[in-house]
């Protein structure tokens, strides 16, 4: 058995109409609900973030209608604070519900009666002008509100297509797979993204335990759809396929079929950075493909560290610039050791002074109690990182394999709405 930092290189290898009609609103019932499950989720994400901004902003209306009050108290009676009334409705429409933007225009309203009336002013015509304005703009800030509110409705009901999409794409593996410890993880460079052209995926075969992390270059719905090409074609190439380079091999040709059903695709923008990794059943090993992809990370239970590097480099799925034999490394996998692959969107990821996120310099010495543990603590890094502001998507995949007498350590999926993940 090869020494565990020395990866030895295995031979290379070529290349009724009333039913209906009540299923239908069943169907739509559920997709109602799924899409305010949706809704009320991002109202609330969206009270966390920023949450010191949102509260000025939600006492901004009381303030203005206060600091009318005070202002025509303590200015003569040439100067008016119908401004600062007419802003309160106004505030509130896009923040608050219907029945708080309707109680704002009726304190702006009661408030500048109650200081005409004091005044002995109510009758004259400027304060019915007045007043007639702030009538008009509190019935505009009702319509407001009420188009925020749709809008809001139909960006969670996009988002809640988008997030379904994703699921079907890159559905959550489990978290026990072939006696193994497994998470996997998304992470969207914008926080109202669902959809990109990072994956993952995970099968228990004949051979072991095979997955595969890749990185589809490119954004939008043509790399979500290369994605899907390259997701499909591992599920089926991982089962058939007796090696690891056979299996990468399959996923060549399908991007070549993909190419040629699209007329073809620039050589630049049509390629796929990934690493396929295999633990053979009960194998003290894994053996590992890489294409143009971040090497892959060991993590062992003291807190060492190796960086898997390929033994040759190899170009990205999809560059037919060339044929090379596929070559498929080995490392020793010991019990209670952790397998991280990861996207470039984690090692890329760069703070304010432009200074890349090293993966491997962060995680040595640490030691985590399972792979859930390891990918929340390394996003929240991620993020404390760049502050925030990352500007690549990330797909994480974490595999532990179990010391002996270790408990099965399942993780919960976590169900919103009508979607699971």
């Amino acid at each position: 058995m090869a020494d565990a930092k020395s990866p030895t290189r295995s031979a290379p290898l070529s290349l009724g109409v009333g039913r209906g009609t009540v299923r239908s609103r069943a169907r739509t019932g559920q997709e109602t609900t799924a899409v305010e499950a949706v809704w009320k989720r991002e109202k609330r994400r969206g009270k966390h973030a920023g949450s010191g901004t949102r509260q000025f902003v939600r006492a901004l209306p009381a303030l203005m209608i206060l600091g009318g009050l005070l202002f025509d108290a303590l200015t003569p009676p040439t100067f008016t604070a119908i401004p600062l009334f007419v802003a309160a409705p106004l505030i509130a429409a896009p923040f608050f519900s219907l029945a708080s933007t309707i109680r704002t225009a009726v304190a702006s309203i009661l408030a500048v009666i109650a200081l005409r009336l004091s005044s002995d002013t109510l009758p004259e015509a400027v304060p019915l002008i007045e007043l007639l304005t702030l009538a008009t703009v509190s019935v505009l800030a009702v319509v407001i509100n009420g188009v925020v509110r749709r809008s809001n409705e139909q960006l969670a009901s996009a988002r809640f297509v988008a997030e379904t999409a994703m699921r079907a794409v890159l559905p959550q593996p489990d978290s026990r797979t072939g006696g193994l410890q497994i998470a996997a993880r998304y992470e969207a460079a914008q926080a109202d993204e669902f959809v990109g052209g990072d994956l993952f995926a995970v099968s228990d075969t004949p051979w072991g335990v095979r997955m595969v992390v890749g990185d589809v270059r490119g954004k939008g719905l043509d790399a979500v759809e290369t994605v899907a090409v390259v997701i499909g074609a591992f599920r089926e190439a991982a089962e058939q396929e007796h090696s690891l380079a056979g299996v990468a091999g399959r996923l060549e040709r399908a991007l070549a079929r993909e190419e040629a059903r699209r007329g073809g695709l620039d050589v630049l923008e049509g390629f796929i950075t990934a690493v396929l990794a295999e633990i053979p059943p009960g194998s003290a090993r894994v053996r590992i493909v890489n294409r143009g992809h971040p090497e892959p990370i060991l993590l062992h239970p003291d807190g060492a560290l190796e960086v898997l590097k390929p033994s040759v480099p190899a170009l990205p799925l999809g560059m037919s610039l060339g044929v090379w034999p596929e070559r498929t490394d080995e490392w020793d996998l010991p019990a209670g050791t952790t397998l991280l692959l990861y996207t470039d969107g984690l090692s890329e990821a760069r703070n304010a002074e432009g200074v890349f996120y090293d993966p491997a310099a962060r995680l040595r010495g640490r030691v985590f109690p399972g792979p859930e543990e390891l990918l929340s603590a390394l996003t929240d890094d991620v993020r404390l990182h760049t502050g925030g502001e990352s500007t690549d998507d990330m797909a994480l995949l974490a595999v532990v394999r179990p010391a002996e007498g270790q408990p099965d350590r399942r993780r919960t999926v976590r169900i919103v709405g009508a979607e699971a993940t």
